[in-house]
């Protein structure tokens, strides 16, 4: 948070290192235990797809209508820390929106994410449809059509989180947690995909 505010503040460029470790109170050295520039410090880290129990869970579970509700969990896992404390985000979001150069990084790192949700979707598909997992191209196709809805979701629910939206009627005096937003977005979602279904139906 230091960073941030100082990045705000006085602007990036005139903001350095040895300013932030001093406002932080820590040393230099401290910093760059877990920070390699300054810039990296203002991005912040990207989030990654967990692996171990949840990653096996989701890979080797069935219903090929219940992927993505399904990776609900996996989102979560994969957000819980750098998304978890509002404040930060919300302080974040202002200084990069103001560094096109610094907001361009951060997108690259969402597309990595991407990459990954993209990967680990096709997986599951891979491991619920032996036929699919035999036609590599239509695999591929199904496997990034699927992420791209994954993360519009993921931004739907994350904008809905910062700007605190009640996700039921009479909740607006309720911070529900990203984890509810993500439910509530990816429930919508299913619904508007069962109407338009049964309108083409």
């Amino acid at each position: 948070m230091a960073v941030l505010r100082l990045v705000r503040d006085r602007g990036y460029d005139a903001v350095t290192v040895d300013m932030i470790a001093n406002d932080a109170d820590v040393s230099p050295r401290t910093f760059f235990n877990y920070f390699s520039s300054k810039e990296e410090a203002v991005v912040g880290d990207p989030p990654l797809v967990p692996d171990g129990e949840a990653l096996d869970r989701f890979v080797s579970a069935r219903g090929r209508d219940l992927v993505l509700s399904d990776v609900v969990g996996i989102l979560e896992a994969a957000t819980e820390e750098f998304l978890t404390d509002r404040e930060l985000v919300v302080a974040r979001r202002a200084v990069l929106r103001d560094h096109p150069e610094l907001f361009a990084r951060r997108n690259a790192s969402m597309h990595e994410f991407e990459a990954q949700i993209q990967d680990l979707v096709g997986r599951r598909l891979a491991a619920d449809d032996p036929g699919l997992a035999a036609d590599a191209d239509r695999l591929a196709s199904e496997s990034h059509l699927a992420g791209l809805v994954v993360m519009a979701t993921l931004r739907h629910a994350w904008a809905e989180w910062i700007e605190q939206k009640p996700v039921e009627l009479g909740a607006a005096e309720i911070e529900h947690t990203l984890r509810q937003h993500l439910e509530h977005s990816f429930t919508t979602l299913g619904t508007l995909w069962s109407r338009q279904g049964s309108a083409i139906g």
